[in-house]
């Protein structure tokens, strides 16, 4: 007798090509049978019909690290039929961190000075597996993270030694279950970093290791800054997957088929891939240098003016009366949504075969973007369903066997027989985001049921489990 069967769903096996009508069934954490079971005896059966059943979706981007400790039910994910987590990208990861003093920015991101205790790598998949998180947790190691540990200021290149060190704790990180290295090259506490020093950091990576980058330029120099990240990656032979590729800036509108032709042809000579979230906005720390009145700028919170979040800061600086950038000043440290891509590049980097699907949210912050809670819900909905911009088994493949098969995760991201029994299942009619920046933490419509390791983990409304596992690197089996 099998634990449970889901009967007549139309399975999206996690490949791109088109759903079947069959059954599956679930025992000890593994899909045991797909196929007619109709006289099988279960303990539970559910009846799937009307309804499309998945492999589980990986966010490949998230700042999770500490949210999986601090908040283990995670139903901002599990809400959106998410059941794996990558953490630790941009550059900044909750281990291996020593915090000297204050948490540099972006770091501050995902926690204060105490909630950065962990540190080696393995102590911080000993809290998580403690925790005992309701989704699996896979883990990057940042070099901003490195970076602070070993430097007595980040405005300047690593020396010799600080390599040298960074190096050393990056393969202990990596001999305890680390996924890879993440850079955020971007962002004032990396920018300094010269690309040697992360040529000589990946060189710890071992062959087909992973290597993950917020790029050093998203906007005017974002083909140089590709270029920067491929060439990081080809002396260890490692894979590089560009977060949240995009076309920052009103200036850079329209760039998006040659990025996307520059990451086509870096692909015929190595493993590269990108991840995308679906909205025309970002959303970081408020970064001076991407003050502008080109477009809306929404302050999200305030250390010295809490009373600020929610409102644009075009509003407050001419409440205040004084300049964009005088008004910025004012407010740091401070979070804040940036209205500064096009949707015809959205849609155009969304699209193309080598994006995986990535939210990028902040748990930490307290009016947060809305892909926090909306991303996957959107893709399926909106833009497959309602838009039409790809089938929707393209959407799941985009969200499941792709990202499984590229950040090393094992028998996950497929339904397949002997294959871990990350599921969900969803209404395609109905499925759709509800968040909005507005209104932004609000649970996703038409996901019916979320399985983690076999077990019911969500049931539409409440969390009913807490059983993920920490993935470490491990390739998937052919076929």
């Amino acid at each position: 007798m099998h634990e449970v069967v889901i009967r007549g769903a139309l399975v999206f096996d996690g490949s791109d090509r088109t759903g079947e009508v069959t059954d599956v069934a679930i025992d000890n954490g593994y899909i045991s049978a797909i196929g007619t079971l109709a006289d099988a005896a279960a303990g539970t059966t559910i009846d799937a019909r009307g309804l499309a059943l998945a492999p589980g979706f990986i966010d490949v981007h998230t700042h999770d690290d500490i949210e999986v400790i601090r908040n283990p039910a995670m139903l901002s994910k599990l809400s959106q039929g998410v059941t794996t987590v990558v953490v630790g990208n941009c550059g900044i990861s909750a281990s291996p961190v020593r915090i000297h003093g204050e948490v540099p920015d972006p770091m501050n991101l995902l926690g204060d000075a105490a909630d950065f205790r962990f540190a080696d790598f393995a102590s911080y998949r000993m809290a998580v597996e403690h925790a005992a998180p309701a989704v699996n947790v896979a883990a990057l190691v940042g070099h901003t993270a490195l970076r602070q540990n070993h430097m007595d200021r980040l405005d300047r290149a690593a020396s010799e030694a600080e390599i040298a060190a960074m190096r050393a704790q990056l393969r202990q990180s990596l001999d305890q279950g680390a996924l890879g290295l993440s850079s955020g090259l971007a962002y004032a506490s990396a920018f300094h970093a010269p690309a040697s020093e992360v040529e000589a950091l990946a060189l710890e990576l071992p062959e087909d290791g992973l290597y993950a980058t917020h790029l050093r330029d998203e906007f005017a120099g974002v083909l140089d800054a590709m270029e920067e990240a491929f060439t990081a990656a080809r002396a260890p032979q490692a894979r590089v997957r560009v977060s949240h590729l995009k076309c920052a800036g009103i200036d850079n509108w329209g760039r998006s088929q040659q990025v996307l032709e520059c990451l086509q042809n870096a692909a015929r000579q190595q493993d590269v891939a990108c991840d995308c979230y679906p909205y025309a906005a970002s959303a970081s720390t408020l970064d001076l240098k991407q003050v502008t009145d080109a477009y809306d700028i929404l302050i999200t919170w305030s250390d010295p003016e809490p009373d600020q979040g929610g409102r644009l800061l075009a509003d407050i600086a001419a409440h205040w009366q004084m300049s964009l950038h005088d008004a910025a000043i004012r407010l740091q440290p401070a979070g804040a949504v940036y209205h500064g891509m096009d949707e015809a590049d959205v849609r155009r980097i969304l699209s193309h075969p080598l994006t995986m699907i990535g939210s990028d949210g902040l748990p930490r912050d307290p009016r947060p973007h809305p892909r926090l809670w909306g991303t996957f819900p959107r893709v399926l909905g909106h833009y497959a369903r309602d838009e039409k911009l790809f089938p929707l088994h393209t959407a799941v493949h985009k969200m499941t066997g792709l990202p499984a098969s590229r950040f090393a995760m094992g028998k996950r991201g497929f339904i397949r027989q002997g294959w871990c029994a990350d599921l969900v299942l969803f209404d395609p009619a109905r499925v759709r985001d509800t968040a909005n920046f507005h209104d932004p933490v609000r649970a996703a419509e038409g996901i019916a049921s979320v399985w983690v390791n076999g077990r019911l983990a969500y049931d539409g409304q409440t969390v009913l489990a807490h059983s993920g596992q920490f993935i470490t690197p491990q390739a998937s089996p052919a076929g």
